[in-house]
C-alpha cells in the first residue's frame, strides 16, 4: 500500500550543482541535505522544505523535463511568484485548474516546475 511520496527526482546536466544550489536554496528557500557518500560520488544534490523533498541527479545526455514536473504547493503564492521573478526566474500564470491559483516556472537547467495554492 502506498502511503506517501518520499521524493521527486529531476535530472540535471553534469557540472550544474552550483547553479542548482543557488536556485533551490537561495531562490526557492529549500535546504540542501547531504547525500550518502556512495550517492554523492555520482554528483547532483538533494533539497527539502518541510515534507517536500527534491533530488537532482546528474544525467549524461541531459534534456530538461518540459512537460513532466513536480507540483509544489505553496502559501502566499503572489509573494512567492514575486520572489522568483525578482531572481530572474520565469513566472507563467495558468488559471485552468479549478479551485487553485498556479504558475509555472523552470529551474536554471530548464526543468519545468508548477507552484500552486488552493483558493
Amino acid at each position: 500500500m502506498l502511503t506517501a511520496v518520499d521524493h521527486v527526482q529531476l535530472a540535471a546536466p553534469p557540472g550544474s550543482e552550483e547553479r542548482l544550489r543557488a536556485y533551490y536554496a537561495d531562490v526557492l528557500g529549500m535546504t540542501e541535505t547531504p547525500k550518502p557518500p556512495a550517492l554523492a560520488a555520482r554528483g547532483g544534490c538533494w533539497f527539502e522544505a518541510g515534507d517536500v523533498r527534491l533530488h537532482l541527479g546528474v544525467e549524461d545526455g541531459f534534456r530538461p523535463a518540459r512537460k513532466a514536473h513536480p507540483g509544489l504547493r505553496v502559501t502566499g503564492i503572489d509573494a512567492y511568484a514575486a520572489r522568483l521573478a525578482a531572481h530572474g526566474a520565469p513566472v507563467t500564470w495558468d488559471d485552468d485548474l479549478p479551485g487553485h491559483r498556479r504558475f509555472y516556472s523552470e529551474d536554471p537547467v530548464g526543468n519545468r516546475l508548477e507552484f500552486l495554492e488552493p483558493r
